[in-house]
C-alpha cells in the first residue's frame, strides 16, 4: 500500500467515539445555524459573529455529550474515587450535555439549561479540578484547565442571565456580574500565558503546540495574547464591555475556524484514533471558550 493509499484509508477509518462527535456536531450545528439565521440576517458586522453566540456554545456541549456516549468506559476513570456507580454518573452527565445543548441551541429554557450547565461545572471543579490543581501548584497547564472550566460554568450563568424573561433581574445581575468578573480573570491569565509561551495553541493555552506548518503561528499567539488581556481587562473592570467581548470572542472564532479547523482536519488523515479524538476536542474545546466570550457580548448591557 502506498503512503496515499494509506492517507485515503486513514480518513475514512473512524472509531466510533469519532464518528458520533463528527456527526453531533454537524446536527448542532445545523440546528443552532437554523435557530439563530434570522438574529444573524439582522445583526451588522461582528454582530452577526455575536449572534452565533449560542451555537457556538451548545455544539460542543453536544459534542462532549456523545463522547460521554461513545467512549464511557474511558471517561468513567475520571469520576472521583469517593462517588459510587462512576458509568452510571458518566451517561448522566452526558445526558445533561445534550439536554443543554439543545435547550441553547434552540434558545427555549436557557435560564434552566445555562444555569445548569454553571452549576455542573462548578461541581467538576470543586470535586476534580481544585484538588487536581493543589496537588500540582506549579503546574500551569492545570491551572489553564482549572480557568478553562471556571470560564465554561460562567458562560452558562452568563447566557441564564442574557434571558429577560427567566430569573429576577437582581438574580440576572448577580449571575452576570460574577460570571464577568471570573471570565475577565481567565482571560487576562490567559493573555500573559501567550506571552510566556508563545509556541503552544492560542485561545486555551494547553499543552499542544502549535504545527510547524501554520504560517505566522507565533504572530497568531502574541496578536491573540493581546485581544485577551485587553479584552479579559475591560471584561473584568465592566467598562465598555460589550465591545471588548465581541472582538475577543469574534478573534477566537476567527482561531477556531482557521486554526484549530486546519489542526481538525489534519488529524482526520492521521491513522491514530487518539489524534482525531484529539484533534475534535482541541476544536470544540476552544469554540465553547468562543461561546463563553459571545455571551458576555450578548448579555452586557448596551451602556457598557
Amino acid at each position: 500500500m502506498n503512503s496515499n493509499s494509506a492517507t485515503l484509508f486513514a480518513f475514512f477509518e473512524f472509531s466510533r467515539t469519532v464518528a458520533s462527535t463528527y456527526s453531533a456536531g454537524v446536527v448542532l450545528f445545523a440546528i443552532g445555524l437554523l435557530a439563530a439565521k434570522r438574529d444573524v440576517a439582522e445583526a451588522r458586522g461582528l454582530d452577526k459573529i455575536v449572534a452565533l453566540g449560542n451555537l457556538c456554545f451548545a455544539a460542543p456541549l453536544g459534542v462532549f455529550a456523545a463522547e460521554h456516549f461513545s467512549a464511557a468506559k474511558g471517561i468513567s476513570q475520571l469520576v472521583p474515587k469517593f462517588m459510587p456507580w462512576p458509568l452510571f454518573w458518566t451517561y448522566f452527565v452526558g445526558v445533561a450535555l445534550l439536554a443543554a445543548s439543545l435547550s441553547i441551541a434552540t434558545r427555549i429554557q436557557v435560564h434552566w439549561s445555562g444555569l445548569g450547565i454553571g452549576i455542573m461545572m462548578f461541581i467538576f471543579v470543586s470535586t476534580m479540578d481544585i484538588p487536581g490543581t493543589l496537588a500540582n501548584l506549579h503546574n500551569r497547564i492545570i491551572w489553564a484547565l482549572l480557568a478553562r472550566e471556571l470560564s465554561f460554568g460562567c458562560g452558562g450563568l452568563v447566557l441564564a442571565a442574557g434571558v429577560s424573561d427567566g430569573w429576577s433581574p437582581s438574580f440576572r445581575s448577580a449571575l452576570y456580574t460574577f460570571g464577568r468578573v471570573v471570565i475577565g480573570v481567565a482571560a487576562v491569565f490567559y493573555g500573559v500565558e501567550h506571552f510566556l509561551h508563545p509556541t503552544n495553541v492560542p485561545g486555551v493555552p494547553l499543552e499542544k503546540f502549535m504545527p510547524d506548518w501554520i504560517p505566522a503561528r507565533m504572530l497568531i499567539s502574541y496578536i491573540t495574547g493581546v485581544f485577551l488581556v485587553v479584552g479579559g481587562g475591560f471584561i473584568l473592570l465592566g467598562q465598555k464591555v460589550r465591545m471588548a467581548a465581541t472582538y475577543l470572542g469574534s478573534w477566537i472564532f476567527l482561531v477556531v475556524f482557521t486554526v484549530y479547523a486546519a489542526i481538525l482536519i489534519a488529524s482526520m488523515f492521521d491513522p491514530s484514533t487518539d489524534v482525531k479524538v484529539e484533534g475534535v476536542n482541541y476544536f470544540f474545546d476552544t469554540l465553547l471558550y468562543a461561546g463563553t466570550i459571545l455571551a458576555v457580548a450578548q448579555t452586557a448591557p448596551h451602556a457598557d
